[in-house]
Formats: structure tokens, C-alpha cells, sequence
């Protein structure tokens, strides 16, 4: 006869703190048993039980014990039945404290079939939720009663809580090497067959040449000095990313507007779909035409997945709570944020403005990289560009108020218009009207470069160079066309000094042919 698992092994915390409060958790163990069972009979079994539960969804701690030992052999290629499990868990000096050769036996005779597998395990990972859910409340009470605690900070922790629960088998901690290359590879096989090399949110432009479109878990920064048109440049991206040609594609874009009001931004991006000077529009002088033009371009907009929220001061705490819903109940796939400076920091803080910046760039990036989507962060530049001699174009030092921006962000971007500064003509003698340069100074992963983009002022828009005035088939076009034509610019041959030149980047000696 088996021997019952002996009770002097220590539970996990969180199922022992759950039993002091003097309720039995959420728990089925028969199930557990079950499961156990089928994994011992057969394979098949065992591999769906391995990718569906891990091993604290177990509620007894002798089930635990064994569930680990199972997936140790099944990782090992070792065959899963009573001879190995037994000789491993002695091996461990846990065969006792499991209840002996017999209990492993009775194991198996619990159950007569595997057919039934998954559905148990849906069960048993359902107990495990409720037992954490349970858990992460009676900490966010503790935390609630502790009249030396922040309320705000309470908030977003419990937050976080829920939605680390809600987001936990996307969550990973430590993995073993050729698991990550497993999935790597799967992804690199995806992407490989992606047109023109865009792996990411497109942005519509010809810098996705360059950043092959906006990662998942990058922090952007969007950097310029004040009437460059970053909110222009923002707007023309989150459109064109909502409103891909292919509905599939489409990304629903979050954009925090910290400065204009929702309805001041709307109109924006009526003026830049319906190509109507915005002049015109502010101060209601639109003739028919133009107003119609005005209602064929809501037409199209209201189908865009773009979601506006013009909170002023907004703090960085409520930003990444407003993301998490919008994440779980849309979806978001790119974040705007316009702009970092206009975000407030930790309630209660006592910090000087350099620290705060740095507090709200480092949750920016703890954001994108916890919700698993591209973030930008529009960000003002020092006035040190304007002091400076020559042609002002902007570098990685003047980011205003924090070096941590340059530090956090995995991609900065800088806009550029020669023609702002009375610069008429580029080096080569070509004239500045109408261009604006991104240059692309840092990107962790990638390239850097610049990219010339056409800015058509009176719409407030920006679109590729090469791309004609009068043509609207562009605002149906592919997002990702016209990347092939950069991609051969960029890898042309090019010297360290046109490319500091360009982006106001040196590189460090003897690395001027890296491209990180």
C-alpha cells in the first residue's frame, strides 16, 4: 500500500500564507493526480501537460515535486514511466517525501485514459490563477493599510499585479539557451519572406530602410527643436500604421497628447488626409471644395483603430496603466507620447527636473518593453542647437534635460528643416524647400542614417520625397513601399565624415564602420 506524502515538506510561500488566512485555496487534487497519471501512461500526455502548466500550478507539494522531475526527464529525452520517475526522485532524496514507489503506482491506476489531458489541465491552471489572484490581493490590501505608503504608488502596484496575472505565460523569467533559439529561429523564418525587409510597425516613410519599421519593446525618441513638426512627423506615422492598405496590417495606435486637446489633433489629421491647408481650416475660411475634401477624409479616418487621449501633465504611472488597458482591450500595437517633457514624475517625488525626466524616460521603456510594443516619445531639444555655428542640425547631446533619454531610448530620431534656418540650398547646391531631414543617431539594434522626406507645410504632412503632390493614391498605398529604394542608399559606400556630417554623429575611433 502507498504511504501518504509526509507533511513535513514546506509548501511554497504563497499556497502557505494562503492557508494562514484560514481558508483552503482554490485547489482540485484528484485533478492533479490525474494529470500526473497520464503523464506516467503515456507521452503524448506528457507534452501537453508540460506546455500548459508549470510547476507552482500544482497545489500539493508532493505533486510539485514530481511534475518536476517529469519535465527534467522530458527535457533530457528520457523516457517518463514509474522506473525512471522513481529512480530520479531517489536519486533526489524526494522519493520518500513524495510517498514511496506506491504512491507513483497508485498514479497511475487513478486514471485509465489520457484522452482527457487537456481539459484537466485547464482546471488545474485555473485553480493556480485564482490561487494567485488571491495572493496578489491580500498584498495589495497589506500595502493599502500602511499609512506610510503613497496611494498613487499603491495603485499602480496593484496594477501591475493584475496585470502580471492576467499577462503570465507571457511573461518569462530565466530560459535556457536553446529554448530563446528555438523561438529565434521560428522568427527569423517568419520575417524572412517579409516585403522589403519590414519587420516592424511601418511607418509609411523611407526610414523604414533603415529601422525595417518600429520594434516591438523600443523605446523612440522623436527629437527637434520647437516648429521642426514633430507632431506632424507623429501623425503622419500613427495614420499610416491604422490605416494600412491591407486591413490585416493595421495597428491600433495610442496616441497621449499632453499639449494639443483631442479635437485641435483631429483636425490636424483632417487637414493632412484631405490635403487642405490648415490655415484655412483654423480660421473657417474652407470654400466647398475644401469642406468636402474635409468630410471624404473623416470618411476615411473614422475606420482608423487610433485611439486619443489629451490628459494634461499626464503622470508616468497613469500613462502605463491607461497602456495596460488599452493593450488588453484593443490590442495597441504603437504608442505615441507627445511630449516627454510635458509628463509629470512619481507623486511626492523630491527631485530635481533632471531626475524626474530620467524617472519618466525609464518608465517609457519598462513600459514598451512590458506590454511588448514600439513606444515614442516626442522630446524637445536644447537651445544649445541654435547657439551652435553651421548648418544647426542636432545631435545626441543637445536632448534636453537628461542624458538618460540617449540612454534609454533604443532608437533617437531627429527632424530637421534646412529651410527653417534660411539654409536654401544642401551642399550639392539642391534647394531646401519643402525637405526635411530624419536622422537617425542612435539605433541600438541597427543602422544609422538620414533619410530626406518631403514636408508640405500648409497640410501639415509629411510624405517621401520622390512622392508627387497631387497624388491620393498614397493615402491607400502600402506602408512599407519605398523602403528597397533606401535600403540601397544606405548600404552604399559611405565615409565616416559624410555620415557625422549628416547626423551629427562621430563614431568612436576605429569603430567607424559599425553600424550600432
Amino acid at each position: 500500500m502507498a504511504n501518504k506524502p509526509q507533511n513535513t515538506t514546506s509548501r511554497t510561500d504563497s499556497t502557505a500564507l494562503l492557508e494562514a488566512q484560514g481558508r483552503i485555496p482554490p485547489q482540485a487534487v484528484e485533478i492533479e493526480e490525474a494529470i500526473l497519471g497520464s503523464m506516467l501512461i503515456e507521452e503524448q500526455a506528457a507534452s501537453v501537460a508540460i506546455e500548459m502548466l508549470e510547476v507552482d500550478d500544482f497545489y500539493k507539494s508532493a505533486h510539485r515535486h514530481i511534475f518536476k522531475v517529469l519535465l527534467k526527464l522530458y527535457e533530457r529525452d528520457n523516457p517518463l514511466d514509474l522506473l525512471t520517475v522513481e529512480n530520479e526522485l531517489r536519486d533526489n532524496d524526494l522519493l520518500e517525501t513524495v510517498g514511496g514507489s506506491g504512491y507513483l503506482t497508485d498514479l497511475t491506476r487513478s486514471v485509465s485514459s489520457a484522452a482527457n489531458i487537456e481539459y484537466h489541465c485547464q482546471i488545474i491552471a485555473e485553480k493556480a490563477l485564482k490561487r494567485h489572484l488571491i495572493l496578489s490581493c491580500s498584498e495589495i490590501i497589506q500595502n493599502a493599510y500602511d499609512s506610510t505608503s503613497d496611494s498613487f504608488e499603491v495603485l499602480d502596484g496593484a496594477e501591475q499585479k493584475i496585470y502580471d496575472i492576467t499577462n503570465a505565460k507571457a511573461r518569462g523569467g530565466n530560459r535556457p539557451l536553446v529554448e530563446i533559439l528555438k523561438t529565434t529561429i521560428s522568427y527569423l523564418e517568419e520575417i524572412r519572406g517579409k516585403k522589403q525587409g519590414i519587420t516592424g510597425v511601418p511607418t509609411g516613410l523611407d526610414v523604414d530602410g533603415i529601422t525595417a519599421g518600429w520594434q516591438r519593446g523600443d523605446l523612440i525618441i522623436i527629437a527637434a527643436r520647437p516648429s521642426m513638426g514633430k507632431t506632424a512627423f507623429t501623425l503622419t506615422v500613427a495614420r499610416n500604421a491604422a490605416l494600412n492598405q491591407d486591413p490585416e496590417k493595421r495597428t491600433p495606435v495610442a496616441v497621449f497628447s499632453l499639449e494639443m486637446s483631442d479635437q485641435a489633433l483631429v483636425q490636424r489629421l483632417l487637414t493632412m488626409e484631405a490635403r487642405v491647408d490648415a490655415q484655412k481650416a483654423r480660421t473657417g475660411k474652407l470654400d466647398d471644395n475644401e469642406f468636402k475634401k474635409m468630410l471624404e477624409a473623416a470618411g476615411r479616418l473614422h475606420t482608423a483603430p487610433i485611439f486619443i487621449d489629451d490628459t494634461p501633465s499626464i503622470s508616468i504611472m497613469e500613462l502605463r496603466s491607461k497602456c495596460r488597458r488599452l493593450k488588453s482591450e484593443h490590442d495597441v500595437g504603437l504608442i505615441v507620447v507627445d511630449y516627454l517633457q510635458l509628463m509629470t514624475g512619481m507623486q511626492n517625488d523630491r527631485q530635481n527636473r533632471e531626475q524626474e525626466i530620467a524617472g519618466i524616460s525609464r518608465g517609457l521603456k519598462a513600459l514598451a518593453k512590458e506590454i511588448d510594443v514600439p513606444v515614442i516619445g516626442l522630446s524637445q531639444l536644447s537651445r544649445a542647437v541654435e547657439q551652435r555655428g553651421g548648418d544647426k542640425r542636432p545631435q545626441l547631446s543637445d536632448l534636453r534635460e537628461s542624458g538618460s533619454i540617449e540612454q534609454d531610448a533604443d532608437v533617437v530620431c531627429f527632424l530637421y528643416r534646412p529651410e527653417y534656418y534660411k539654409i536654401t540650398t544642401d551642399d550639392q547646391g539642391n534647394s531646401t524647400e519643402g525637405v526635411a531631414e530624419l536622422i537617425v543617431g542612435k539605433q541600438r539594434n541597427g543602422p544609422v542614417g538620414t533619410v530626406n522626406l518631403q514636408f508640405i507645410k500648409q497640410y501639415a504632412r509629411f510624405e517621401n520625397l520622390s512622392r508627387t503632390y497631387g497624388d491620393p493614391s498614397y493615402l491607400a498605398s502600402d506602408p512599407s513601399e519605398g523602403a528597397e529604394r533606401l535600403t540601397e542608399v544606405t548600404q552604399s559606400d559611405e565615409t565616416a565624415e559624410k555620415r557625422a556630417r549628416k547626423t551629427g554623429f562621430t563614431p568612436p575611433a576605429g569603430e567607424e564602420e559599425s553600424p550600432f
